[in-house]
């Protein structure tokens, strides 16, 4: 679906690939609804300078299903109708196994990653299916189809992004409604760097972590392709062959990977 004089939602958008998804989208002519929960709010608001009533910024918190059924209409309010939705917004958790992490910290994330993904998918589909063309884009992870040592949590929330949008796919294949399933690799944002992980010793490794920029125009490409699914970065391109070639092989290759950062 080409995104030009659309109205595209877009979730975690006050940092880093969310952010640049907006800025990416206002560029191609695209009208955007961003939504930010705590932070970015005011690094996004200044883009509202630039391109005035094309874009609309929207506090609300995807982990909270009241939060996210109050969005389509407050965003048809204001832009007359809704397009598209991407669904970027997601936490990680710090490196630690299951066995030292609290239901508190586990419930965080499967809230955020995939009950986030869910309420959006479910709130904004019977809006999405009014239009003449719409579409659906959902950011999983290489995580999603690789375990990464200590990121199990994580890794499960974004196993399960995958499965509910391939069945989505499934599920809206005789409709206007077009999905896609993303699967960044390694990306330079916050979200990486407060994990945990020594970014700069990635940085200086075998290969380096994608940019937002770049993975924000791959996400939008795949969106106006309407590609099935979508591997940013070479790291995800590669343990996606790998683990498909030999998982107990790609599996321990992507644990010593880790254990050299």
């Amino acid at each position: 679906m080409k995104v030009l004089n659309k109205v595209i939602v877009v979730t975690g958008a006050g940092g880093g690939i969310g952010r640049e998804l907006v800025r990416q989208l206002l560029e191609k002519g695209a009208r955007v609804a961003a939504i930010i929960h705590k932070s970015g709010l005011e690094e996004t608001k200044s883009l509202a300078t630039v391109y005035g009533d094309k874009i609309s910024i929207h506090m609300a918190n995807i982990a909270n299903r009241d939060d996210v059924e109050k969005l389509p209409e407050e965003i048809i309010a204001i832009h007359g109708c809704i397009d598209g939705i991407i669904n970027n917004a997601g936490i990680l958790q710090h490196f630690r196994s299951v066995n030292d992490l609290n239901y508190e910290q586990i419930q965080k994330v499967i809230d955020v990653n995939f009950y986030g993904t869910l309420y959006m998918c479910k709130s904004f589909l019977p809006y999405l299916l009014e239009r003449p063309e719409a579409y659906i884009t959902n950011v999983s992870s290489m995580g999603g189809f690789l375990p990464v040592p200590l990121q199990s949590i994580y890794t499960a929330s974004k196993a399960a992004v995958k499965m509910l949008t391939e069945g989505l796919h499934l599920e809206l294949r005789d409709t206007n409604v077009g999905v896609t399933v993303v699967f960044p690799g390694g990306v330079d944002t916050n979200l990486v760097r407060n994990s945990g992980i020594n970014a700069d010793g990635v940085q200086s490794h075998s290969y380096k972590l994608l940019s937002a920029n770049a993975a924000a125009a791959i996400i939008i490409k795949g969106m106006e392709n309407k590609k099935y699914r979508v591997l940013a970065g070479n790291d995800a391109k590669i343990m996606d062959f790998l683990y498909r070639l030999n998982p107990k092989k790609a599996t321990d290759i992507i644990a010593k990977k880790i254990k050299t950062l």
